[in-house]
């Protein structure tokens, strides 16, 4: 079995990102790359700001040394390349996690059990957090990274603990505290980022947030009903190979 869902973990996950990758290219990474050409532009805007402070105080002080710039995959092909590589591990990785439930549930895979726990996949991995941290292009202020990542962790484990009781459980008791996990997250709410000026338009952040959680449900769609096939092409060759032993 465990072959089997590795197996069928690979082919899911091959198929997912050979088709998120070019909607991320098409969609997102333009985003991605308008935001970095502003982002560029707001150390120069802050420089000239502070240029009076320097040279008043020149021959006083001395400046410190910049900071090694942060490594990042060259434009053109190493980033659609590293794109992919990251879509790829993510794929595999994510149909691993909902077949390893499906199977935790007693379910068995097939497209229609993939399809219906994919969204519930979604849900608590990306439309749940999205809430309370939508996607952020580069140059947005946000809260510390560890405040985000733990609440991150939060509303994914209590939406999918929520969905679980409400969707397998079923009873009244199971349906009402699914509904507080899901909510929990919420009323708690999401880290704040501070209030900084940016010379980033909310459009284009609001454009990407949108793009990128369309191009996650079809992910994660394309994920469980890869899983749902894969599995059962793999189990029908298992069968095909007994019967001729």
């Amino acid at each position: 079995m465990i072959i089997r869902l590795l197996s069928a973990a690979l082919a899911a996950g091959f198929f997912a990102a050979a088709v998120v990758t070019g909607l991320e290219l098409t969609l997102t990474s333009p985003l991605i790359v308008a935001a970095e050409r502003y982002e560029q532009q707001e150390p120069s805007h802050q420089a000239a700001k502070a240029l009076p402070i320097v040279l008043a105080h020149a021959g006083h002080d001395h400046a410190a040394p910049d900071a090694a710039p942060e490594w990042q995959p060259g434009p053109g092909l190493p980033r659609m390349a590293f794109t992919g590589l990251a879509t790829l591990v993510g794929g595999v990785g994510y149909a691993l996690l909902l077949g390893a439930v499906m199977i935790a549930c007693g379910r068995e895979p097939t497209p229609q059990v993939g399809l219906a726990f994919a969204v519930a996949g979604f849900a608590s991995v990306a439309l749940a957090p999205g809430l309370g941290l939508p996607p952020e292009l580069p140059g947005s202020a946000a809260a510390p990274l560890a405040a985000r990542q733990a609440w991150w962790v939060m509303t994914a484990a209590a939406t999918g603990m929520g969905l679980y009781l409400i969707t397998i459980r079923r009873a009244l008791i199971t349906i009402l505290g699914g509904l507080v996990l899901i909510v929990t997250p919420h009323v708690v709410g999401a880290p704040q980022a501070p209030e900084a000026a940016s010379e980033l338009p909310a459009a284009l952040a609001a454009q990407f947030a949108a793009r990128s959680l369309a191009i996650s449900f079809v992910f994660w769609i394309l994920i469980g009903l890869g899983l749902g096939w894969a599995w059962q092409a793999f189990s029908r060759d298992t069968q095909r190979g007994t019967a001729r032993a």
